[in-house]
């Protein structure tokens, strides 16, 4: 099979969900429609914590950066897509490939480090409630950020840096609406163990690493409730722990399923149906979960709401 140095690609092919002509409006306004839901629901979480002196805690300083990363995890792989339905191309560059799939490393990371770091302030708040003011302080709050932060340009930057080094074959089609690492490494000529090594090495630090610290924050959390003398005061404890439960269960329920998904199939939708779920509805979810299911979070989203409506 032939192949072309990776400096002379033009670009790679992003199938997308479906080659019907006729779905192509219907996906166009649903995705929209989706992708603005992310932007608003996300951006009013970010503002009710903002503008709320009540809600500058550290819980909620994670959960505001948490939302920041959404926008952006959504932003980084609909956009495109929308554009390519739009102007009926599937085209995409070989360095905005790159790029995009730099992006999405970048983002999905962050968001798995963001909610370890959520699950660490639970397990602090609830096993060490007078020392959490201490412990928790903003130093360390805007350390965790940076940290996780640093770990994700990195982690991404090492798996961008790495598909440099690849040569493509002619046969350039993603069966995807955005670059997916697996998907790109399956496309090339050269020879990719060491891409696939540091692919399922990185996986398990980042993903089932902290997935393995937030199950330990959770069990101390258990077992500290069980310790309680009343139903009334364990209930009261873990009610904040249920909205980020949720999210964890979501996050890591579908980005495993893609994965899985997208490491098994070769050109089959399944793994581009699977991978909307964690790229699009997971961040679209996210802000629902938090508000409808936080007392503090709804009381200030109404009086948001209603001052906004004033205006006007």
């Amino acid at each position: 099979m032939e192949s072309e140095n990776q400096t002379g690609l033009a670009e790679f092919l992003l199938l997308g969900l479906s080659e019907n002509p006729e779905l192509q409006p219907l996906l166009f306004g649903m995705f929209l429609t989706l992708y603005l839901i992310t932007v608003a629901g996300n951006l009013l979480i970010i503002l009710a914590i903002s503008s709320d002196s009540h809600l500058h805690t550290p819980m909620y300083f994670f959960l505001s950066n948490l939302s920041f990363s959404d926008i952006c995890f959504s932003t980084t792989t609909v956009p495109k897509m929308l554009v390519n339905i739009q102007t009926q191309s599937k085209s995409i560059s070989y360095t905005g490939c790159l790029t995009q799939i730099c992006f999405v490393l970048v983002f999905a990371s962050l968001e798995n480090c963001l909610l370890a770091a959520m699950a660490y302030d639970r397990y602090v708040a609830i096993c060490h409630p007078l020392r959490c003011t201490i412990i928790m302080n903003p130093h360390l709050c805007g350390l965790l950020i940076l940290l996780s932060l640093l770990i994700s340009i990195m982690s991404a930057l090492l798996h961008s840096l790495m598909v440099l080094r690849l040569s493509f074959c002619i046969d350039l089609e993603i069966p995807q609406f955005f670059c997916e690492l697996p998907q790109v490494l399956k496309l090339a000529c050269s020879d990719t163990l060491f891409n696939n090594v540091l692919l399922y090495f990185m996986t398990s630090i980042l993903g089932g690493g902290l997935f393995l610290g937030i199950f330990f924050s959770y069990m101390q959390i258990v077992f500290s409730l069980m310790k309680m003398p009343s139903i009334g005061r364990m209930y009261k404890a873990f009610s904040p722990c249920g909205s980020h439960l949720s999210v964890v269960s979501l996050f890591y329920g579908t980005g495993f399923g893609a994965y899985l998904s997208s490491a098994a199939t070769l050109s089959s939708r399944k793994s581009a149906t699977a991978s909307v779920m964690y790229t699009v509805v997971t961040p679209m979810l996210n802000p629902f979960i938090y508000s409808l299911r936080n007392k503090d979070i709804m009381g200030t989203l109404t009086k948001l709401i209603s001052r906004i409506s004033s205006f006007h």
